[in-house]
């Protein structure tokens, strides 16, 4: 008698554990960072200093902890609505080891000091080649999984997997073209104003794919999952989608306002960004109006709380961000602390929340038990966490907005009344100690679910569900 096919839960074990671990790592990393601002004797040593830490800390939360929760989330999520197993389980423990030894490559590289100098694409050439190997056996499992999936639509979350995977492939070959002159070191293949923009093509949809689409794939399977829920409108996702993945690309030129780019194309990502506010609304409202019915649960489900605070700081971030994108705007918050507080509110606030919820809600399923260690745990963790995010973001907002103001503010006479900008330096620190506070509470946050996980899974047994066969069409 042949035994009941099982979905493979080992690969998506992996990644689970280690979207806290790099999450605690790259969470304190950026405490350290925020602490040598305020006391700059804590740059010891030139390879632990501000200028080398900052893009470790930012290619952990965002591609050690975030791409963990993306590979997890994903491979999970697609065997269960394709209602099949994983497609080449071997390829995808290939991409879990690949992506382990991609981020260790970075967490010695950039603390060296070798990098392009690029942002959030700071790796080195034959990095950067590893991490295009990687990305394609992941499309080759997630598309596989499609291709011999057991029922005919593609849900919703899948659309979205699908085009964070394709459009990240695009992004990162197009901006890693670059010219080796040695192991160490490699040069853009472009140069001047035709660099930036390429860059922050890329880079700006690292925002809108990695960290907006994958986890917009995170919020469309987990959200109705743990309210137990259809999603509010199937239509409105599709509209949604269609709309999000068209607007964002054409959105990046909005962070070389005042630059040596042509003005028409500031302009035009001015414009895109604008637009982009209705499709993010629409997600959002889509998530949120999920709970319709359902929203008691929030007073005992602290997991469906961290799923929908995450919704309300994408929403909040995405009005903020299509706002900061107007020029006469970004021309008081560009290069002050506004614009760390708006970053922090979409990667603390959106990223972090949904991914905390959902490594919450598989963590259980995947040992073969019915939930955490420790519920009151998760709703201790979740305040920390939300308490932690506001002090952070309100500390930098008034900063940053006291920061463009004092750097614009003129003298009767037309000089600067602040020509020393110590002045503008010494004005912002009270506002340092705040949010090195909001990012210690979030860390602490994750030593909890961290202590949380591993009394969860102690002497568990690895648990693969069998698969679920689909329900008959309807006629």
């Amino acid at each position: 008698m042949q035994s009941q096919a099982t979905y493979d839960y080992g690969v998506v074990r992996k990644f689970a554990v280690m979207t806290v671990v790099w999450g605690i790592v790259g969470m304190l990393v950026g405490v350290i960072v925020a602490a040598q601002l305020i006391w700059p004797e804590l740059n010891l040593l030139e390879f632990l200093g501000y200028g080398r830490l900052r893009p470790l800390h930012t290619n952990a939360v965002i591609f050690a902890f975030g791409g963990c929760a993306l590979f997890a989330t994903s491979f999970y999520s697609v065997q269960r609505t394709c209602h099949t197993r994983l497609f080449a389980p071997g390829l995808a423990n290939f991409v879990f080891w690949g992506w382990q030894l991609i981020i260790l490559c970075a967490a010695v590289t950039l603390p060296l000091g070798l990098t392009t100098g690029k942002e959030y694409a700071e790796l080195e050439w034959w990095i950067d080649i590893l991490i295009a190997v990687v990305w394609v056996a992941y499309a080759i499992v997630f598309f596989g999984t499609i291709v011999i999936r057991k029922v005919p639509h593609i849900y919703v979350a899948n659309w979205f997997f699908g085009a964070f995977i394709i459009a990240v492939a695009i992004l990162h070959i197009v901006n890693s073209a670059e010219v080796p002159v040695s192991f160490f070191k490699s040069y853009s293949a472009y140069a001047g104003v035709q660099d930036a923009m390429v860059q922050w093509w890329y880079g700006h949809n690292a925002v809108g794919f990695f960290l907006t689409a994958g986890f917009l794939g995170i919020m469309y399977y987990f959200v109705p999952k743990q309210a137990d829920r259809p999603i509010f409108s199937y239509r409105l996702s599709v509209v949604h989608f269609w709309a999000l993945i068209f607007t964002y690309m054409w959105a990046g030129p909005h962070h070389l306002h005042y630059t040596a780019l042509p003005d028409w194309a500031q302009s035009l990502g001015m414009l895109f960004s604008l637009i982009l506010l209705a499709p993010s609304w629409g997600g959002m409202i889509n998530g949120i109006m999920t709970l319709s019915g359902a929203w008691h649960k929030l007073r005992t489900d602290p997991i469906l709380k961290f799923l929908v605070t995450s919704l309300s700081f994408y929403g909040m971030s995405t009005f903020e961000g299509p706002m900061m994108s107007i020029k006469s705007v970004n021309s008081l918050s560009h290069y002050t602390e506004w614009t760390v507080g708006h970053v922090h509110s979409g990667a603390l606030g959106w990223v972090a929340m949904i991914s905390i919820g959902a490594v919450y809600f598989m963590l259980p399923r995947l040992y073969g038990k019915k939930e955490m260690y420790s519920t009151k745990l998760i709703n201790t963790h979740f305040w920390v966490a939300t308490v932690g995010i506001v002090l952070y973001i309100a500390s930098m907002w008034i900063a940053g907005v006291m920061q463009g103001l004092m750097e614009r503010a003129i003298n009767p006479d037309g000089t600067l009344t602040y020509a020393a900008y110590i002045d503008i330096v010494v004005a912002k620190v009270p506002y340092l100690y705040v949010r090195l506070l909001g990012g210690a509470l979030f860390l602490v946050g994750m030593l909890i679910m961290f202590y949380n996980m591993v009394k969860t899974i102690s002497g568990a047994k690895a648990y693969d569900a069998p698969v679920v066969a689909p329900a008959p069409a309807h006629a």
